[in-house]
């Protein structure tokens, strides 16, 4: 159904072979499209090589503003010209001693809301220039779960959700660009490891879909490849839910009474 023959794009966001973003990429590469990755360091970059041999690799550190500027001029140097931006990034300094979301502090809320939000806005007006006319802008935000082991990224990531539309209107004054987002239920990767409590969270959302099966990375990326696509042109300024029933399910009648007996 999809094909992405001749079309090249940017993709942020890869930590290892579980992520979301891994996953995007290596669905597009393998449906014909052209990969470029931005990643935070020359580290970062080795790692993405190996992944992924054959792609252009640019170092863009989103808190770097000349390295906006830089991925600005490499993108119109090398005529590359992008049909789209997977935007799939998040950051939270989590800090035990101050876990309670009323703790956190200004530098750890405006640090975090700058990489896992307004970094979408920076990547959009850096490539510009090389988007062209129908291309589609895709980020990741979580399914709407209210964690409190997110802490302090749930709210920011609901900013991000928010975001998109503001994005969406704007960018369509400019160019035929769509702006989207694919909101995830608990997936098995390493970033999540980093959340308090997220195992219990996880198995917790697995009991919760609807199929009583785990959200699995591929589906999350389906839907991404899916709205990064030409086949998604009517789909703008949304955020869709991808968690397999799970935010319909809170009061599955098993799980109500599997905490009730122990009452």
């Amino acid at each position: 159904m999809l094909d992405f023959t001749g079309q090249t794009y940017l993709i942020t966001g890869v930590a290892n072979k579980k992520s979301v973003a891994y996953f995007s990429a290596k669905t597009l590469s393998e449906l014909g499209a052209i990969t470029v990755f931005t990643v935070q360091t020359e580290e970062h970059k080795t790692k993405v090589q190996k992944l992924f041999p054959d792609s252009q690799i640019i170092i863009c550190d989103v808190e770097n503003k000349e390295h906006f500027e830089q991925l600005t001029s490499y993108l119109k140097q090398n005529k590359i010209e992008l049909s789209g931006i997977l935007h799939s990034m998040a950051y939270a300094n989590f800090n035990p001693e101050r876990s309670k979301y009323h703790e956190t502090s200004l530098e750890d809320f405006m640090q975090a809301a700058h990489i896992s939000c307004f970094s979408l806005n920076q990547f959009a007006q850096a490539c510009l220039p090389s988007l062209k006319d129908n291309s589609s802008l895709v980020t990741v935000g979580i399914s709407n779960t209210k964690a409190t082991s997110y802490g302090y990224l749930g709210p920011i990531k609901a900013m991000l959700e928010t975001s998109v539309c503001y994005l969406a209107k704007s960018l369509s004054e400019i160019k035929k660009i769509r702006v989207n987002c694919v909101s995830s239920g608990p997936l098995k990767t390493s970033a999540s490891a980093g959340i308090p409590n997220y195992i219990e969270n996880f198995l917790y959302a697995e009991a919760l879909t609807l199929r009583q099966e785990t959200l699995h990375t591929q589906e999350v990326a389906n839907t991404i490849c899916f709205l990064l696509s030409e086949k998604s042109s009517g789909i703008n300024a949304e955020t869709i839910v991808v968690d397999a029933g799970m935010s319909s399910n809170y009061f599955d009648q098993k799980i109500v009474k599997n905490f009730a007996k122990d009452l």
